[in-house]
């Protein structure tokens, strides 16, 4: 039998088995005995056949074999921010088996404005995707209507909290209130913050009261949040607490933040941040600077990636790869009784906990 002439109908009648079973050797393997599978893979792979026509499958079941993470971010981020990749990493994982693909999405860190609507539904729209993951994205927008709009199962990870849509995420409030404790416990009464992207629009610098309130970045600003709660519980006013924010989180803009916050206010004894890559950014200005840690300057950080928890980081570890596992399951459940979706949708909040870690102290 030639190559250019094998099918899976072909292979199937030459090995005696239904062209169901050819395709589940490719597409569900779990339905095979293992030695069943080995058997039609052999004889495939000897006479060039590759496995059934993707093209040909997605318009007979009607499926694309592939879910898509939807990310408010440049590509790079997804391979440069560790805590994005042990997510994917778990997201992957949950796929293992079920011959899914992952369609990475990303959006772009500045999406406001007419123009990105646009841009969004033509992105969104010729997705060829079974449903999405949206990952992290700021309530209203534009990226995350369009993908309501397809109609596609939809699972919100992180953010926004409530947008309605099936959620998984962590209490992002509550958990980050160890590391403030930790320096209070310290005897801290001059803290500052550092946090990542707020609002959707640009914002860098110190950042208001006002600010803050309106922020619709949920996670950074229930984080700050929940900071402050720890610190005013301790009679420390929340408008004594200088907060900087970087639109962009990359390792140069975690050192400027620092440097920003740092100079601007030299009687800090403690930085809290709401990221473990702005945490190593203080930890990187304090080297350069001779800021010796802890001992003249305390550093707390949030996620607890492996770079972060090398260096002794003092931070609220959260499980960034299961997290990305839960979301796809939740997803893949979905995706298969699309004809009775919940009457609720389904909401799972992951546990966190707190790395003391080594960078933390009283102050001088």
């Amino acid at each position: 039998m030639s190559i250019r002439s094998t099918t899976l109908a072909s292979l199937a009648a030459e090995l005696g088995v239904s062209r169901t079973t050819v395709s589940n050797a490719y597409n569900r393997p779990d339905q095979l005995a293992p030695a069943t599978r080995e058997r039609i893979l052999a004889a495939a792979a000897a006479r060039g056949y590759v496995g059934p026509d993707p093209t040909a499958r997605s318009l007979r079941t009607r499926r694309q074999g592939s879910v898509g993470v939807l990310l408010t971010e440049h590509l790079s981020y997804a391979f440069e921010d560790m805590a994005s990749v042990d997510f994917l990493a778990g997201m992957a994982e949950a796929s293992a088996g079920a011959s899914t693909t992952l369609t990475l999405i990303p959006a772009g860190p500045d999406t406001v404005g007419a123009s990105d609507d646009a841009r969004a539904g033509q992105l969104v729209g010729s997705a060829a995707v079974d449903g999405f993951v949206v990952y992290s994205v700021a309530a209203g927008d534009a990226y995350l209507e369009a993908v309501r709009r397809r109609g596609l199962p939809v699972v919100v990870c992180d953010q926004p909290t409530d947008s309605g849509l099936p959620f998984v995420g962590i209490d992002d409030r509550a958990a980050i209130a160890p590391a403030a404790r930790a320096l209070i416990d310290a005897s801290h009464t001059h803290i500052g913050i550092l946090t990542i992207r707020l609002h959707r629009e640009r914002l860098d610098g110190f950042v208001s009261p006002e600010q803050l309130a309106a922020a619709d970045m949920h996670v950074q600003r229930s984080r700050v949040l929940g900071a402050l709660d720890v610190f005013q519980e301790a009679g420390l006013s929340p408008e004594s607490i200088p907060v900087v924010t970087r639109h962009i989180n990359d390792s140069r803009t975690a050192y400027a933040a620092a440097e920003e916050l740092l100079t601007e206010h030299p009687e800090l004894t403690a930085v809290l941040c709401t990221t473990d890559s702005m945490a190593l950014g203080v930890l990187a200005y304090a080297r350069d600077h001779g800021i010796a840690v802890p001992s003249q300057l305390s550093v707390t950080g949030f996620d607890g990636i492996a770079p972060a928890l090398a260096v002794g980081l003092s931070t609220v570890v959260q499980p960034n790869k299961a997290k990305g596992a839960a979301a796809g399951n939740m997803l893949a459940d979905l995706i298969s009784r699309p004809s009775t979706p919940p009457q609720e949708p389904p909401r799972k909040v992951l546990n966190t906990t707190f790395h003391a870690g080594r960078t933390v102290g009283p102050p001088a």
